[in-house]
């Protein structure tokens, strides 16, 4: 590839745009902005040229690296404006160092992957000679390829190498100025963000966000995420599996074996069991694709990787009473887990890795359940044409999401007045909460589905009326978007795919079928079960199809308003409209 200038790299229309939100996001003239902020994107550009974010997860696409760059300090941006920084002072004191906050979490956000460039890829001249980012900014025709054996979290600890060449002496001189400022600013580019408090969760936010739109999730979501982080979630949940219902060190099938040195639990069996856990909990954003959350494992720190850098293990488990089998796994330090005094007697047997790693299976290409945080890293140019066309159809989603002042509006199906989320549900579950898919003594059917699905709403774990809802009021009755609602129900109870297994059904269907015996749904006057909803937006117009409750009774005490961005669309108006070679958005 042929090096740019800051100037070419910057002047696509979507990257103008989002240079002029974060504009909009300080209160700065255009010539201060251009010394504050202007100058070190430049100089990002220069330094990261048209490098990939990453090599098969997020932004893995030639200039993803600057993409991401900008996407990143645009959402930091549009979070720091719902926070009065530094916590704890007066308000005087808050006004007086508001611009620096605004500047460091600008500039927390911008480097905080830029230590990738310096340990994950071999970046050589068209004659050999290798570049490193602290030779300065590349003048010649350069190729790269990501390193083999590179170790995953070495990047956070790469960034001191290369800030100084992105901010000057002026500014480290600025913020230094502000002690509280500048020691969250040192930590979140040495990679501690446990020690970076706010600003820390803002890059982390912002990060999930930017990840969650080119991945073709909801980054809403990721912004208005409670500032628990997700690696707490995820070892939150872990902890209460291995606690309460992984089957540990057994002589034979089990769910995990612990050794002395290393936890291996069966990869299969903690994605599912970890995804129905957190969805029964309220949590969302975990992706529905095994491989994406074995991603997310690995990119927390949480799962150690092989030593070719994947997630997936595969050993062989062999008991004293000479049982043995093999599976893959994924490998855990014990001391994420469990406390010294609390850990557990190690596996009698012993559990053997094989010399060559099997191969995890393909990441799925878009994986549209929500954050995901930094990459598993980027991609040959082969790539680029899809990721282009995948950017193009983002950019308006993405640009509205950062909006001028105003929150973010729902992409399709704008939220109705009296169904606004209410706060982030606690990770900690109710006490009257009976339907934990955990209890293998659940027994999913027609009724538990119903009850599960009345709980869900009065708990509000899953939300009415929203742009991804899957429960809507139509027609004074309740509406359940098929298949969406019955694999949400499937995902929490996985028993539901072992009974499925047996009828050669999908876990959807089987419980969209115990659902249909119970009669409680309204059907069509020519005997469909399935209604066509039409949902108009600010923007465009879809379908969706589901089940009419034949009574709200059965969801609500006190039925909602009718969602007035969705009407049913009656069989006469369907067929005139096949006739004229009309099609429906999405499937049932």
């Amino acid at each position: 590839m042929r090096p740019e200038s800051a100037a070419s790299l910057l002047a696509t229309p979507r990257r103008q745009k989002l240079l002029e939100h974060i504009w909009q996001r300080t209160s700065l003239s255009r010539r201060q902005f251009a010394t504050l902020y202007l100058a070190p994107l430049e100089r990002y550009a220069e330094l990261v040229q048209q490098f990939p974010a990453s090599e098969n997860h997020h932004h893995a696409y030639p200039g993803g690296m600057l993409d991401h760059g900008l996407e990143i300090v645009a959402y930091a941006l549009k979070l720091r404006q719902s926070y009065l920084l530094p916590a704890g002072v007066t308000p005087e004191a808050q006004a007086a160092q508001a611009e620096a906050w605004t500047a460091g979490t600008a500039y927390a956000a911008l480097l905080h992957d830029i230590g990738k460039i310096a340990v994950d890829l071999h970046v050589e001249h068209a004659d050999g000679s290798v570049w490193h980012p602290w030779h300065g900014p590349l003048r010649k025709p350069y190729r790269f390829r990501y390193r083999k054996e590179r170790e995953y979290r070495l990047h956070s600890a790469a960034t001191g190498l290369l800030y100084a060449r992105l901010l000057d002496r002026d500014i480290f001189d600025w913020l230094s100025g502000y002690p509280d400022l500048w020691a969250a600013l040192l930590y979140v580019l040495a990679g501690q963000y446990e020690h970076a408090g706010t600003l820390g969760e803002l890059v982390v936010q912002a990060d999930q966000a930017s990840v969650a739109q080119e991945l073709g999730g909801d980054p809403s979501k990721a912004l208005a995420a409670p500032k628990h982080a997700l690696k707490r979630k995820l070892l939150d949940g872990l902890r209460y599996l291995l606690k309460e219902a992984f089957k540990l060190n057994q002589a034979g099938p089990a769910d995990g074996w612990l050794t002395q040195d290393a936890l291996w639990l069966v990869s299969k069996t903690v994605s599912d069991k970890l995804r129905a856990h957190l969805l029964s909990q309220g949590i969302d954003g975990i992706p529905a694709s095994n491989t994406a959350v074995f991603n997310v494992l690995q990119d927390h720190g949480i799962v150690q990787p092989t030593p070719d850098g994947k997630a997936i293990w595969k050993a062989a488990v062999t008991s004293d009473a000479g049982w043995s089998h093999a599976f893959t796994f994924l490998k855990l330090s014990p001391a994420m887990i469990w406390d010294a005094v609390d850990r557990p007697a190690p596996f009698a047997g012993r559990v053997q890795v094989e010399e060559e790693q099997a191969e995890p299976p393909p990441l799925a290409p878009a994986v549209a359940d929500g954050p995901r945080a930094e990459g598993i890293e980027a991609a040959s140019a082969s790539t680029a044409p899809i990721a282009s066309a995948a950017m193009d159809t983002g950019v308006a989603a993405l640009l509205d999401l950062l909006g001028d002042a105003a929150p973010p509006t729902a992409p399709e199906i704008p939220s109705s007045p009296v169904a606004e989320p209410g706060p982030a549900p606690s990770t900690v579950p109710p006490p009257q909460m009976s339907l934990a898919p955990s209890q293998d003594r659940t027994e999913p059917s027609g009724a538990h589905f119903m009850a599960w699905l009345r709980q869900s709403v009065q708990t509000r774990k899953l939300i009415i009326n929203d742009a991804k809802a899957l429960v809507h009021t139509v027609a004074g009755t309740t509406y359940l978007v098929s298949p969406g609602v019955f694999q949400r129900y499937a995902q929490e109870y996985l028993q539901v795919a072992a009974l499925a297994k047996q009828e050669k059904l999908e876990g959807w269907q089987w419980a969209q079928k115990r659902f249909e015996k119970l009669g409680q749904h309204r059907k069509q006057p020519s005997g469909l079960n399935i209604w066509t909803c039409e949902v108009t937006g600010p923007r465009k117009s879809r379908r969706l199809h589901g089940y009419l409750l034949a009574s709200p009774d059965a969801l609500f005490q006190e039925t909602p308003p009718d969602n007035p961005y969705l009407r049913l669309v009656n069989e006469a108006a369907k067929r005139e409209d096949s006739a004229l070679g009309g099609k429906d958005d999405d499937q049932a």
